[in-house]
């Protein structure tokens, strides 16, 4: 009779949440994006929240938590209720990086849901309408020729657009000099100006500034927004290590698995959406799918190497 009970008791605090899963969402989502209102991100990140919310038949509210590079974002969500009310919509370098590069970050790769990935974002080198480099070959010669001279701009230390030409140069035995700037957005009127030598940027920044010249891809296949632009591989000989960006879809860790199947299934029906395809197509975003489990696998993969080349370069944590 007391064992019953017991059981009686366990299956009393399980079958709601059980209960609760299924027919989860009863009530609006929290999206938290990790950077600021009005960036590109944030800007993408509503048009899909709008179809991820028509999937799920639940509103979705936005969030700005913006912040240390998107740690602070990151962090809020770790600290959310592991119950799929409050996701997660960004990159994954505050995840695969910035736990190398920064000491106050108190998450790693193991802290997260992973729901879904929705968009790589690729990088190009890009310089000013008045530079006198028309080639990634011209642009390593010189560098040959005055070592630590050539100044690039991207959009903050650890950035995927630092890490790449940072293992670049280091691949070919070049040296430039590092300009860290707050986004894409802050390095742009620089670069316009000649104020800098060249700078990483991803694509949607090319896209939207015609006036800037692109020298190549920093990929190991050309861009479907920019098919006449060679690979830095192909005019460089210099193999491209770092991956790009990965977006997607995040949770706090251990959350309930028919919750997340469904956030799953949501964030697939959402990326065929119109407005989403053709956002991602106007910012120059490839669309790349892959489920939670895939996106978690690939998410520890990129862990781990930028963990290996944060090291090589000997980059400090601050």
């Amino acid at each position: 009779m007391v064992l019953k009970r017991t059981w009686l008791a366990i299956a009393a605090l399980i079958l709601p949440c059980v209960a609760n899963a299924q027919s989860f969402p009863t009530r609006p989502i929290e999206m938290i994006i990790p950077f600021s209102a009005g960036s590109a991100l944030d800007s993408n990140g509503r048009i899909f929240a709008n179809a991820f919310s028509e999937a799920l038949g639940q509103s979705v509210v936005i969030l700005n938590r913006d912040g240390a590079s998107g740690t602070l974002g990151f962090t809020a969500l770790t600290r959310a209720a592991p119950d799929g009310y409050t996701i997660g919509y960004g990159p994954t370098t505050p995840i695969a990086n910035a736990p190398f590069l920064l000491k106050s970050v108190g998450y790693n790769v193991e802290s997260f849901t992973y729901i879904c990935q929705l968009f790589e974002t690729v990088f190009l080198i890009a310089v000013g309408p008045n530079s006198k480099f028309t080639s990634v070959s011209d642009l390593f010669k010189a560098a040959k020729e005055k070592p630590g001279e050539l100044t690039f701009g991207s959009a903050g230390v650890g950035t995927i657009g630092h890490l790449s030409l940072a293992h670049m140069a280091s691949s070919l035995g070049l040296k430039f000099q590092h300009v860290p700037y707050r986004g894409d957005a802050a390095l742009v009127p620089a670069l316009l100006k000649g104020d800098l030598d060249f700078a990483v940027v991803t694509v949607g920044t090319l896209v939207n500034q015609p006036k800037l010249k692109t020298l190549a891809v920093v990929a190991n296949e050309r861009h479907p927004a920019f098919p006449d632009v060679p690979t830095a591989q192909e005019v460089g000989s210099v193999k491209i290590a770092i991956p790009p960006a990965h977006i997607g879809v995040f949770a706090p860790r251990n959350i309930p698995a028919p919750v997340r199947a469904t956030l799953e299934k949501a964030c697939e029906t959402a990326l065929k959406s119109e407005a989403v395809q053709r956002a991602a197509k106007i910012t120059g975003q490839n669309i790349k799918y892959l489920d939670g489990a895939k996106f978690e696998q690939q998410t520890i993969a990129d862990y781990n190497l930028k963990k290996e080349v944060i090291h090589n370069l000997g980059l400090a944590a601050q």
